[in-house]
């Protein structure tokens, strides 16, 4: 990758993310009646619905916040980022302190899930505006809202299970990749607090008890130790998840300068990529069945946007940390199906779902599981790897 396509990569990144992106959910997404934001947005930016989805009120704070902390010191971005975090105290928690899922426009509760997503999104909220603003009282907030998250995740029956756990006992990836990545998040705001050795332990979980290098695979879900599940649901493997855990991992190993780890990490980028490319169509499959049996998911084969920014972060990072051409010709590769087929000129920002074939399969911009952060994280991050790959 030349110096002259560096340049080229982080000036669009740049330019999409503050010129198209950012200004589309600044537009359309702030409630300035209720607080918060309205992520129901239609192709045109216009509101089709108005419950608020709280994961998607802390990712919206955590952009807004973290754009202001690490791009600019706008205003409008401190304001708009004060605003989801403000609706969140006041309407996110239940008696108990258990995040919400759904609430409506107003703050009113809809819907409490089983997963702790919502208190994710929430923690990095609170720790980018920590680090907009300096105010103590959110950095606090954010420590303590985590050792709530790690109480949910290791006190049995915290949480009701998903599956009987006499019958078939289960344990997921994903919010062992959420740990990771809050853990590198809470680091920079409290470096003396408890999370390295969380990180060790988790990572070292992930890679015992997920990835199956002999089957070339990492598995969304495994016994309590490591062990097959019986039927479909021992054979998924969701290629996005299985590459954004790669480059939380990676961060950790460039970090650290492990060289042994950064090596791990590109040899699951590799796995993840050689499973769900689509070789007929391109672009990568949603989900796909690790024995090539048939996949359950009815949307197993349709092409959505958040695997595909975790995938050119993935590569791009992979570059930055080796050198090697395979992860340039991985990016490019990526490049041209996503930003052929994502991206609305007409309108701005990105469709979230195709067709295998890469047809828009809905023309919306924000539901209750697209909002703003994929395609912004995506675009900071890839300017900001581009611009470190340029100067090294």
């Amino acid at each position: 990758m030349t110096p002259q396509r560096l340049v080229e990569i982080a000036d669009l990144h740049r330019r999409a993310l503050l010129e198209d992106v950012v200004p589309f959910w600044l537009r359309h997404s702030l409630d300035r009646e209720h607080g918060g934001y309205v992520t129901y947005l239609d192709r045109q930016g216009g509101w089709y619905g108005t419950d608020k989805p709280i994961w998607l009120q802390g990712r919206e704070a955590w952009l807004f916040a973290t754009l202001y902390a690490d791009v600019e010191r706008r205003d409008e971005w401190l304001e708009a980022a004060r605003s989801g975090v403000d609706f969140l105290t006041r309407h996110a928690f239940d008696p108990r302190g258990k995040m919400y899922f759904l609430v409506t426009r107003e703050g009113r509760p809809l819907r409490m899930r089983r997963y702790v997503y919502s208190e994710v999104f929430a923690i990095m909220a609170l720790a980018a505006l920590y680090r907009a603003t300096g105010d103590e009282l959110l950095r606090r907030r954010a420590i303590h809202l985590f050792k709530s998250f790690l109480t949910y995740l290791r006190v049995p029956g915290m949480i009701p299970p998903k599956i009987d756990p006499h019958t078939r006992p289960t344990k997921g990836l994903a919010p062992l990749m959420c740990l990771v990545s809050l853990c590198e998040t809470l680091l920079r705001i409290d470096p003396a607090g408890p999370y390295e050795p969380l990180i060790d332990e988790t990572i070292e979980e992930i890679f015992r008890d997920f990835v199956k290098w002999d089957r070339r695979c990492v598995l969304e879900s495994v016994g309590p130790g490591g062990e097959v599940l019986e039927g479909p649901d021992g054979r998924v493997m969701n290629p996005g998840h299985a590459i954004e855990c790669a480059w939380f991992i990676l961060e950790v190993a460039r970090r650290r300068g492990d060289r042994a780890l950064v090596e791990q990490c590109c040899a699951l980028i590799d796995i993840a990529f050689e499973r769900g490319w689509d070789a007929e169509h391109g672009g990568l499959l949603y989900f796909v069945d690790v024995d090539d049996r048939p996949p359950v998911q009815l949307e197993h084969d349709m092409k959505l946007w958040w695997p595909h920014n975790e995938a050119l972060i993935a590569a791009l990072m992979a570059f930055v940390a080796t050198r090697q051409a395979r992860y340039a010709n991985m990016y490019e590769q990526l490049h041209a199906w996503t930003w052929r087929h994502f991206p609305d000129p007409e309108f701005g920002e990105w469709y979230g779902y195709l067709r295998r074939d890469g047809a828009v399969s809905t023309p919306l911009k924000g539901g209750p599981w697209k909002g703003a952060f994929h395609v912004p994280r995506c675009l900071l991050q890839c300017w900001k790897l581009a611009e470190q790959a340029g100067a090294a």
